[in-house]
Order: C-alpha cells, then sequence, then structure tokens
C-alpha cells in the first residue's frame, strides 16, 4: 500500500493533475441536484478534485475530509477553513448535514470490506434526505485498458476489489440509499507506459506486490522488456455511481 504521507507533494503530477481533476469534478456535479447547498468530499485527498467541486457551481458550499495529514493540509490550502481531518469511517459530522457526498477514488482503498461498507453507511448518515451520495466503483478494473501492460499484469495476484459495485450498491441498500443514475470520465493523463508501470512497482502501487519481493522483480524484467517504454497506454474511464436517500427519510 501506498504510503499517502510521503506521497502528497507529487501526487497530482502522477495522477492526471488538473485535466484528470476536471474531468472527475464535472462527471460529478453531474449527479449532484442543483438544488444541493452543501457538499462533503470525503478522502478529499490533496483537494484538487475538491476545489473544482467549489468553484463550479455558484451556491454550493464545499468541505473536505481526509484521513493522512500531508494530504489534507494541502487540501486546506487550497480550500481554507473548509477541511477536516478525519477518518470516512467516522466522519465528525451530524446527521442530515449534507445535501450531497462525494467519495471519489477512496473505497478501492479500503483494507477489508466491512471498511468500505463503514464509508457508505457514515455517508449515508450525514446526507440529509432528498441528498445524493457519489462515488467511484470499480477502479482497478478500469485500469486494465487491454494493452500490452495489462497482458504482462494479468497474472498478479488479486485482492478482492472492495469498491466492487455490486457490493457498494448493497452496502447502500443497507443503509437506506436508492440508485440516482451513473455517470463516467476519462483519467486523463494516467495512461501507463512500461518504464512508469516498473516505478509504481518500486513505490508500492500494487498492494499483491511489495516493492523488492522477487515476485514483484519477475514481473518488472517482463514489463521492462515491453516496446516503447515511455510510450503511455490508453487512459483508464472511471465509473460514477450515485445513491439517493429517500426525502421521507
Amino acid at each position: 500500500m501506498l504510503d499517502y504521507s510521503k506521497e502528497a507533494d507529487r501526487y497530482d503530477d502522477l495522477r492526471g493533475g488538473e485535466p484528470r481533476a476536471a474531468a472527475a469534478a464535472e462527471a460529478v456535479l453531474g449527479l449532484v441536484p442543483p438544488h444541493a447547498r452543501r457538499l462533503l468530499d470525503a478522502g478529499c485527498g490533496t483537494g484538487i478534485v475538491t476545489r473544482r467541486l467549489a468553484a463550479a457551481r455558484e451556491g454550493l458550499r464545499v468541505y473536505g475530509a481526509d484521513l493522512t495529514y500531508a494530504m489534507a493540509r494541502r487540501a486546506a490550502a487550497r480550500l481554507p477553513g473548509a477541511v477536516v481531518l478525519a477518518d470516512a469511517r467516522r466522519l465528525p459530522f451530524a446527521d442530515g448535514r449534507f445535501d450531497a457526498v462525494s467519495t471519489v477514488w477512496l473505497l478501492h482503498l479500503a483494507e477489508r470490506p466491512q471498511d468500505a461498507r463503514a464509508v457508505v453507511g457514515e455517508c449515508a448518515r450525514v446526507l440529509a434526505p432528498g441528498g445524493v451520495y457519489v462515488t467511484t466503483v470499480d477502479k482497478a478494473a478500469a485500469h486494465n485498458v487491454g494493452s500490452d501492460i495489462d497482458a504482462v499484469l494479468a497474472s498478479r495476484p488479486r485482492r478482492a476489489a472492495t469498491d466492487e459495485a455490486r457490493a457498494v450498491q448493497s452496502y447502500a441498500a443497507e443503509f437506506g440509499l436508492v440508485p440516482a443514475g451513473q455517470a463516467r470520465f476519462r483519467g486523463q493523463g494516467q495512461g501507463r507506459s512500461p518504464r512508469r508501470t516498473v516505478a509504481d512497482l518500486r513505490r508500492g502501487w500494487f498492494v499483491t506486490l511489495p516493492p523488492g519481493d522477487p515476485l514483484s522483480e519477475g514481473f518488472a524484467e517482463r514489463l521492462r522488456a515491453l516496446p516503447d517504454q515511455d510510450r503511455p497506454r490508453p487512459d483508464p474511464v472511471f465509473t460514477l455511481r450515485a445513491f439517493r436517500k429517500p426525502a421521507d427519510v
């Protein structure tokens, strides 16, 4: 697992920067009701998406929360006075405080299914009746674009995805939320090249391939044998799911 305290300073540059953030924010807001006045971006990271959510719609007050101090500090610089240091499994907000809640690229980081369930439950709790919860799902699957890099990595050990769409929908239903739409957006600037994938291996990007492990080095060797070492393969396309809290709750 990546150490996000160490990743904070270069996080945005390694993940598509502003173009990717713009695509994500536009897609999220497309699922947020126009009457929403308070939005919480839980697991906001550096705030690069959160800031765009705040700037894109007049009258929408946006807040952020993140567990990692270094990430939350960067987010707070982008949205002064609107970011808190908090675990999304235990949000420090009253019931029904927000008209919308988003978790963008968060649920896949949960170590166990029960952690992802807890995040969904907290997002539902702080959501006002009539409000909408928007989240990315199936992130790992989105990165499989059918490239030669994916063919090399196909045999690596797998960990069950904690943001699998059907599981997330079941958690949402458990907490009284109903499906309210979906959207897709391109992760601009995130197409992998062989050389970058080797670097990701050595940074701990792939949780089942620890840096320095002989198995990891075997995959690195095969990746280094691919042609066009610095040519990015196609960008991933991410999926958002929206869930609404019924107004009569």
